[in-house]
């Protein structure tokens, strides 16, 4: 499927060049042999249907009425097929057919994002406006209200840094949230002997500085650029209302244990080894703050995760990484110290 394909469908036609691009990652292609039926009347799937090759026909199923024909490349055919839900027509192929498929959700998000961030896009550093759109294929992204993008985008700022300058630095007070737009950059934290350790590298769509935003704490580590680059940087107060806020989701006891029953939910404790084996929550699991970003690649994306420390500051911030990542994470609100009302062995 190409975009110029794609441009010729409603309403992808109305797209800008960018999300047709990121559309065209998300669309999926169906066959159809002569006679099958791609879904009936009365059905109510999430999907829309545009015919891309043959014939279908829709049959309304009342009395002797006529099917309507639909032939690729007619105008018709430019629409999704019989798009009221629950299903008006049933829609039987005449001739093998290819179809383009498009989960109704998605279609609508994008299409909303896209449109909200229109003014961004055109207005705003318009002389490169894709890095928005590379923005929005990062999952944290897509979790934000599309009401949300439209300030949220036009509050980032344009910072140029140069090899070696330092960002931020470990014990100072954090005052924004940054994403590498171009460049690559070095976190590193210093223990108390002195000893500098290297955390990570970070490279281009990567944000780094949420911590200290989201905890209140000083910066924990020290970032540096590796060469000359770009950043993009939030205001504290913008990043927690317009970016943290839809991220990070509270749960209370009563949900965190109904999440574990039913959906199979993970708690993950994300306080120090040491503070774990202390005592934690019935059945948790320990993956320190600290070690999150190195070990999310090897936890289950399938399962929600409910995240939690003393007091939840800490689980805030794992929530936060753990959703910029695509997971679904949520904080224990209130952290162990709420747990006097909530006894653990209740969870198994």
């Amino acid at each position: 499927m190409q975009a110029s394909q794609l441009a010729q469908l409603v309403p992808f036609n109305g797209l800008s060049e960018e999300a047709l691009q990121l559309a065209v990652q998300q669309a999926r292609l169906l066959r159809l042999e002569q006679g099958q039926t791609l879904f009936s009347r009365g059905e109510e799937d999430h999907e829309s249907y545009y015919l891309l090759a043959g014939e279908v026909a829709l049959d309304a199923e009342e009395g002797d009425a006529p099917p309507l024909i639909i032939r690729a490349g007619g105008d018709a055919a430019r629409h999704p097929l019989a798009r009221l839900k629950p299903r008006l027509y049933t829609c039987v192929a005449r001739t093998p057919c290819e179809l383009l498929t498009y989960s109704d959700d998605a279609l609508d998000a994008l299409v909303a994002r896209d449109q909200a961030t229109s003014y961004e896009v055109t207005e705003f550093e318009g002389d490169d406006p894709s890095w928005l759109f590379d923005l929005l294929r990062n999952p944290s992204f897509n979790r934000v209200p599309p009401a949300n993008l439209h300030a949220l985008f036009g509050r980032f700022e344009a910072v140029p840094v140069t090899a070696g300058q330092t960002v931020i630095r470990q014990g100072e007070a954090g005052d924004y949230y940054y994403l590498i737009r171009e460049g690559e950059a070095q976190v590193t934290r210093t223990t108390q002997s002195g000893k500098s350790v290297v955390l990570a590298r970070l490279a281009p769509g990567q944000g780094f500085g949420e911590d200290a935003l989201i905890s209140g704490e000083p910066r924990n580590a020290t970032v540096t650029m590796l060469g000359n680059g770009l950043l993009m940087r939030l205001a504290a107060d913008y990043f927690r209302t317009q970016l943290q806020e839809p991220l990070v989701h509270q749960v209370t006891a009563d949900e965190a244990a109904a999440m574990v029953r039913w959906r199979g939910a993970v708690l993950l404790d994300v306080r120090m080894e040491d503070e774990y084996k202390q005592g934690s929550l019935k059945g948790s699991l320990n993956l320190p703050l600290y070690l999150l970003r190195l070990r999310a690649k090897a936890l289950d994306p399938s399962r929600p995760y409910i995240l939690f420390c003393q007091t939840g500051s800490r689980g805030s911030t794992a929530a936060f990484l753990l959703a910029q990542r695509g997971f679904d994470a949520h904080v224990l609100t209130g952290g162990l110290e709420a747990m006097n009302i909530f006894n653990p062995a209740t969870i198994s």
